[in-house]
């Protein structure tokens, strides 16, 4: 499975048949279906030999969400990426994503 994405090439998505905004709006049988799924995207990915994966949901705009259909993110990782190691949250917790005005604690 490669990306469109020049960058993130091996990465993909499982998206709900059914239109849903958010994951918080998929159901029983939505959740059902994607956890099955889960398991033979990682099959497809693993044929590119990945170290480990990102898996992920990004829900409303400024949380990056930039297509107003819900999808779960699959990203391979890889030991030669710049920025391996680096988690989902890594990116949020750089002092230069702080909101303005809050203290530090």
């Amino acid at each position: 499975m490669e990306s469109i994405d020049p960058i993130i090439r091996h990465a993909g998505m499982i998206i709900t048949y059914r239109h849903t905004l958010t994951p918080f709006d998929i159901n029983t049988e939505e959740w059902l279906a994607i956890k099955e799924l889960l398991p033979e995207v990682k099959v497809i990915l693993d044929k590119h030999n990945p170290s480990g994966y990102n898996i992920g949901w990004n829900i409303g705009v400024d949380a990056g969400q930039n297509v107003n259909h819900a999808h779960l993110h699959v990203i391979a990782r890889f030991p030669d990426e710049p920025l391996q190691g680096k988690g989902i949250r890594w990116a949020f917790k750089q002092e230069s994503n702080r909101r303005p005005g809050l203290p530090l604690e």
